[in-house]
């Protein structure tokens, strides 16, 4: 029987993997698409992932959106895999720790508002010059034009985008939880 249960258990964490990253593929797509500013939630399967899996499902789920979305649509996107992947790794234990309702998720959000910036910046500045291909990059560029460092006119910018999409992910996240019938899937094993 303990056999069974633990085939169940991995076969809804790897289900619920593939869920999380075609979450992010599908909502990046079609906030791409729209063209909504500062909202991209392409985050939003990787800290539900790693909120109710943990932090190295969660790093891994976000690893993988970044290659995928690369593949498919932009290649862009492959070298801030490492930011994607910070997150999974933050929500994740941010989540083992304290659970993962709208109080913890609120300044979780604002963490990766500040985090993400800090962790995607120098690869945009290595790699692009500062540009990451996103509506931010003319801000990028007025404020190297204005006398900025390269440092701050790359990061400030994506501070401003980081603070609608990364809160509104974390806060939609933890609506998300309170919804997700777990036990139902799961029977016998508590995953938060």
């Amino acid at each position: 029987m303990k056999e069974v249960t633990q085939l169940n258990r991995s076969a809804f964490m790897l289900t619920f993997s593939a869920i999380c990253l075609a979450i992010n593929l599908v909502l990046g797509m079609v906030m791409q698409s729209l063209k909504i500013p500062l909202l991209y939630l392409d985050t939003l399967g990787t800290m539900l992932g790693a909120a109710v899996l943990g932090p190295w499902y969660g790093a891994a789920i976000g690893g993988l959106t970044n290659v995928v979305q690369g593949v498919l649509t932009n290649p862009v996107n492959i070298p801030f895999a490492l930011v994607n992947v910070a997150i999974g790794l933050t929500v994740g234990w941010v989540a083992r720790r304290y659970g993962f309702g709208w109080k913890v998720a609120l300044p979780t959000g604002l963490f990766l508002a500040v985090a993400a910036p800090l962790v995607g910046t120098p690869i945009a500045i290595w790699i692009f010059g500062g540009l990451g291909g996103s509506g931010t990059d003319f801000l990028v560029l007025w404020l190297l034009k204005s006398g900025q460092g390269i440092f701050s006119a790359a990061f400030w910018p994506r501070i401003v985008g980081n603070l609608v999409d990364k809160i509104g992910c974390a806060l939609l996240t933890a609506f998300l939880l309170k919804r997700i019938p777990l036990a139902q899937l799961l029977p016998g094993k508590r995953m938060l």
